[in-house]
């Protein structure tokens, strides 16, 4: 397990941003250093490499990241109202986006769409978000057109990721007062796959997991917008003396029963997606007479206007949450900007320090981030006139994007701790790949062993804290899963998504239960996809019939007519609250 962090901090240090000598480093300590993201919680959504992902926004039909010589990880775009037929110009059936998922694809890169629909809906801006969330047609159509894009997302077949509606829930957290139980048309909207949520803000939320599972794109990887100013105070450019904790505690209050938490869908959000800034410092300062400069100083209070106090706020954010963050739309311009309106010239546009602070130097400020839950920064121009990556001319006469980001991205990157329970892929020095990306890739034939890591197993609840291969059991060879509890009380699923378990298969799972836990039951399970309507298959057995210090085998049996691939193979745990021990899964077998 350390081996491959201490490698793959070695490939770091092999690049040109101020490791020095690889051999020496080693020598005086680089060895002993974490890898970046290893103090986060939480872990990289399946199909997601292992490693900080750097992108763009790139309209459709655009090649300049592709010509650019840097090695992009991802390529965004707003999906406005109007996508789901080109604006007029295509069928109604959101092939214009699987075109931009499959163009992207194309250029190597993941694609990530920003469904920023809602406020092109009928009936107002902004200010009147709750209002059309309470409109039954209104919703119809809206999670109609949302249903056309998992779908499409589904054909698509590999990762996509999906960021929802940049502050939808801000909005109608301050305009629901902070009620969760405020009414939204969800199952009043009459699509079927809607019909078990609640008519409620939160049920909004929901309703993106219920589509996604129903038509069962599951390498769509779905992030909940988190603003910083819904709490009622702006924490990043305001209310910069206020205490951290408490703003996170009421967002969270409003956030969890809205999809980050376990609910009725059995499912949760991927990720958490936050936004610091639409456009440059100096455009708000030159244009506006506002003030959105962040303090870069390493020493910057957490109660100062700084880099420091968001970092602090999304590490707080990761550790509530337990999910990793993508920050998207980030401003473009940095020093040399001329703080004019961008009209294409070289360096046009406005100043801003973001940038330079995360790619002008050495990786520590990546590494900070990293560590803060972040495996993803995306920028982008929020507006019209700012700076842009075409010609964001530094003061060394290149373009800052191209050279500097790109040196940092064709050198490997910065590689990241995936999590315990991520299907992520890890960097390594060789070029190879630990664990799997998808759920039916990894452990051995016919099954899994833990040998390489999780394997794609992921974990659906509160009370389990951590997913990890360990080495202190094992049914066979050298390795099991440790599943991790916290001390809360539920039920808990331990599961892979998709595995290539055949139908009329015996699955058989080893589990090694302690003497002393709060286990109240033990169910391996397998569920159908949306085309064997969801049909759930379970063997319970409860902690009596076990034997406890020991391994234990139960079996489950794939109906002969399942609907394969499944949607999940894995188990449901019921413990007692106050228990924070640990059992162990191996040589899952079919």
């Amino acid at each position: 397990m350390y081996g491959s962090r201490y490698a793959a901090l070695a490939a770091v240090c092999l690049m040109t941003w101020g490791c020095g000598e690889p051999a020496a480093q080693m020598e005086t300590g680089w060895a002993e250093q974490e890898l970046a993201g290893a103090t986060a919680s939480g872990s990289i959504p399946s199909g997601l490499a292992a490693r900080l992902q750097v992108g763009l926004f790139e309209e459709h039909g655009q090649t300049w990241m592709k010509s650019s010589g840097a090695d992009w990880d991802m390529r965004y775009r707003y999906f406005t109202k109007g996508w789901v037929n080109n604006w007029g110009w295509g069928e109604y059936n959101g092939g214009w986006g699987l075109g931009y998922m499959q163009e992207s694809d194309a250029q190597g890169m993941t694609p990530v769409v920003q469904y920023y629909q809602l406020f092109g809906e009928a009936g107002g801006g902004e200010s009147s978000t709750l209002a059309k969330v309470q409109n039954k047609s209104t919703m119809a159509s809206y999670f109609g057109d949302f249903k056309i894009l998992m779908q499409r997302a589904k054909d698509f077949g590999k990762p996509v990721v999906v960021l929802l509606e940049a502050d939808g829930l801000g909005f109608l957290e301050q305009q629901a007062k902070h009620n969760p139980n405020t009414y939204a048309a969800i199952a009043d909207s009459g699509l079927a796959e809607l019909k078990g949520l609640p008519n409620s803000v939160a049920g909004w939320g929901l309703a993106f997991l219920a589509l996604k599972k129903a038509v069962g794109a599951n390498n769509a990887v779905l992030g909940i917008h988190v603003s910083g100013w819904a709490s009622g105070k702006d924490i990043a450019y305001s209310s910069v003396t206020d205490p951290l904790q408490p703003e996170v505690d009421k967002v969270y209050g409003f956030l969890a029963p809205a999809g980050l938490a376990s609910n009725v869908t059995g499912t949760t959000y991927d990720l958490l997606v936050g936004d610091p800034l639409d456009r440059d410092s100096d455009y708000y300062r030159v244009e506006r007479g506002q003030d959105r400069w962040w303090d870069t100083s390493d020493s910057a209070s957490v109660s100062s206007k700084s880099f420091n106090r968001y970092a602090e706020w999304l590490r707080l954010w990761n550790a509530k949450s337990d999910k990793r963050w993508v920050l998207w739309q980030i401003p473009l311009g940095n020093s040399a900007s001329k703080n004019v309106w961008n009209n294409g010239g070289p360096g046009e546009g406005y100043k801003d320090n973001r940038a330079e602070y995360f790619f002008a130097g050495d990786t520590k400020h990546l590494q900070r981030f990293a560590d803060a839950g972040v495996i993803a920064l995306l920028f982008g121009a929020g507006a019209a006139g700012v700076s842009s990556y075409a010609n964001d001319t530094y003061s060394d006469g290149q373009l800052f994007m191209k050279s500097r980001v790109g040196k940092f991205l064709n050198a490997g990157g910065l590689a990241i701790d995936p999590g315990g329970a991520s299907g992520g892929t890890t960097t390594s020095t060789s070029g190879t790949t630990g664990g799997s990306t998808t759920g039916g890739g990894g452990g051995s034939a016919g099954g899994y062993d833990f040998e390489q890591g999780t394997e794609g197993w992921v974990r659906g609840g509160d009370s389990i804290s951590a997913l990890s291969r360990s080495t202190t059991r094992a049914y066979t060879g050298a390795s099991s899963l440790r599943v991790q509890f916290n001390g809360t009380a539920g039920t808990q699923l331990v599961y892979v998504p998709t595995p290539s378990t055949p139908a009329g298969k015996v699955v058989t799972v080893r589990i090694w239960v302690p003497s002393g836990s709060k286990l109240t039951s033990v169910q391996p399970y397998l569920l159908q996809g949306s085309a064997g309507g969801w049909a759930w298959t379970g063997t319970w057995r409860s902690i009596g019939s076990l034997s406890t210090g020991s391994w234990n085998e139960i079996s489950v049996t794939v109906p002969a007519n399942a609907a394969t691939p499944l949607s999940q193979l894995g188990l449901e745990l019921k413990t007692g609250s106050g228990w924070t021990g640990s059992v162990w899964v191996d040589s899952v077998t079919w």
